[in-house]
């Protein structure tokens, strides 16, 4: 199974920009989606955005569309996360993994470290 190392979190104030970076032992198989996804303290995990990494076809959830943008580089097996206009609500523990959505009956559990993002006001 592909790996994944998240890495680009920080602080920042509200308004403000960070990128995050996804990136994966290799970009197999041909039809990997790549999907980050957030956990903020006393929240379940949601996702916020995934990529097909051999089209380029990207979704994103509601709360980040028009501020987040997703990008992948094939030639460096990474998944890339811009967050613009960030607001202080979008803190939390960022993490990417080999999927869109997922089953509920058929958890993830390789989740990594994911990455932090603290906005503050």
């Amino acid at each position: 199974q592909v790996q994944l190392v998240e890495s680009g979190g920080g602080m920042v104030q509200s308004g403000g920009s960070l990128r995050l970076s996804c990136t994966a032992s290799e970009f197999t198989p041909d039809d990997l989606i790549i999907g980050w996804f957030r956990q903020a303290p006393g929240k379940e995990r949601e996702g916020v955005s995934c990529i097909s990494v051999s089209d380029g076809i990207t979704y994103s959830a509601d709360s980040v569309k028009g501020r987040f943008t997703i990008s992948r580089d094939n030639a460096k097996n990474t998944v890339y996360l811009q967050m613009d206009s960030l607001k202080p609500e979008d803190t939390a523990v960022y993490y990417c993994a080999p999927f869109c959505g997922r089953d509920p009956s058929d958890p993830y559990d390789s989740w990594g470290q994911g990455t932090q993002v603290t906005v503050f006001s």
